[in-house]
């Protein structure tokens, strides 16, 4: 879980994530979720709060049903694809959920 400190101290990236999800057509169940999941995985540095921004963006669109591909969530965040690729499962099971059997 998160406090409301760590809200106003991620202002930016919640910003950017919803700006991002803007640009993408994104549900606002999935914008939410992203913040969340982005809020409960933030890490202390900020050179990786953009791959983990990229990542809940991504896990948020499979949990909520409104999907985006990987190597689109990527682009628009300005990380590569493989930075999504190897942290989703971590989020998605780090929220006790399982991952899709595809």
């Amino acid at each position: 879980m998160y406090s409301a400190r760590d809200q106003v101290e991620n202002a930016e990236w919640l910003d950017e994530i919803e700006a991002i999800a803007e640009r993408l057509d994104l549900d606002p169940a999935v914008r939410s979720r992203a913040s969340d999941l982005f809020l409960s995985n933030v890490p202390d540095t900020d050179r990786s709060k953009r791959a983990v921004m990229a990542t809940s963006l991504y896990v948020a669109g499979l949990v909520e049903g409104h999907r985006r591909s990987q190597s689109v969530i990527a682009d628009a965040a300005d990380v590569s694809r493989l930075t999504i690729q190897q942290r989703w499962k971590d989020i998605l099971e780090g929220e006790g959920l399982d991952a899709p059997g595809w």
